[in-house]
This record gives C-alpha cells, sequence and structure tokens, in this order.
C-alpha cells in the first residue's frame, strides 16, 4: 500500500511539475521533497501518513512561501517549523537565515491546544525575501506517531 501511495504521489507531482508555471512547479517540488522526508518517518500506514502530511506541507512551502525561495531555503524553513511545532515556546520565534544568500524567516506558535483529541499549535510563518516579509498562518496537530501535519 505505501509504494502505491509512493508512486502515485511522485508520478502525480511529476506530471504537475512537467505542464507547470513557477507557483505550480514550486509546489510540487516543494511536495515532492516534503513527501520525501516525511516518508523517513512513521511506521506502517503511519509511514504513508507521515509522508502525505509532508507532501502538504511541503507544497505549501513551496507554493505560498516557497515561489522564491531556493532548496536550501525550504529545507531550512521546514526544520524551523518542525522545530517551532515540537518546542518551541509560545510567542518566541524559531528563526532559519540562509547564509548563502541571505534570506531568513521565523516561526511563531501559540499554545498546545486539542483538536479532535489531537495536540495542536497554531502559528505564523514569516520569510523575508529581499527585504520583503510574505507570511503564512497555520495550525499543526501531532500525530499519534509524534510526526507533525499542518491541518490548515
Amino acid at each position: 500500500m505505501r509504494r502505491c501511495a509512493l508512486a502515485a504521489l511522485f508520478s502525480a507531482l511529476l506530471l504537475v511539475t512537467a505542464c507547470a508555471n513557477n507557483q505550480e512547479g514550486g509546489t510540487a517540488i516543494g511536495a515532492i521533497t516534503g513527501g520525501i522526508i516525511g516518508n523517513q518517518f512513521g511506521k506502517g500506514s503511519g509511514k504513508v501518513a507521515a509522508t502525505l502530511a509532508g507532501a502538504v506541507v511541503g507544497g505549501i512551502v513551496g507554493n505560498e512561501i516557497g515561489r522564491s525561495l531556493d532548496q536550501r531555503d525550504r529545507e531550512l524553513a521546514r526544520q524551523a517549523e518542525f522545530d517551532a511545532w515540537e518546542r518551541g515556546a509560545p510567542r518566541q520565534p524559531v528563526r532559519w537565515r540562509n547564509p548563502d544568500n541571505g534570506r531568513y524567516g521565523e516561526i511563531i506558535v501559540e499554545d498546545y491546544h486539542y483538536r479532535s483529541g489531537a495536540q495542536c499549535r497554531d502559528f505564523v510563518h514569516r520569510v523575508w525575501i529581499d527585504g520583503r516579509p510574505q507570511a503564512m498562518r497555520g495550525t499543526a496537530c501531532r500525530n499519534p506517531d509524534g510526526t507533525w501535519t499542518q491541518v490548515a
């Protein structure tokens, strides 16, 4: 099942990138990268869920904020998101910076709350590109296997 889900995800995203403009391509590339990262977590059906969750998070970063970011920017941004969700202090920024190009960002999380029994955190991810801020708001919830999924 996991192999089928990964193959379907990869095939669909490959098709999108073949016919996409930069923003759509950024979404697909982010989703593929996020899916690969997510695939490193969980076991059994949890691994499939982590892969799909990684694809969703990666797709959002690839589209909304990531359209002007390079691969290293996206890696740093994703790692900072997970660090903030996992152990960030409420209303204290978790920052990232790419020393190669000067792009940077921060994730600010709120207190934990529960949604359908899952521990969740609301957050804002701000990125500065060429001195211009871009922001994305969302909610991430912890999965039973300890990984995080952006749900809103």
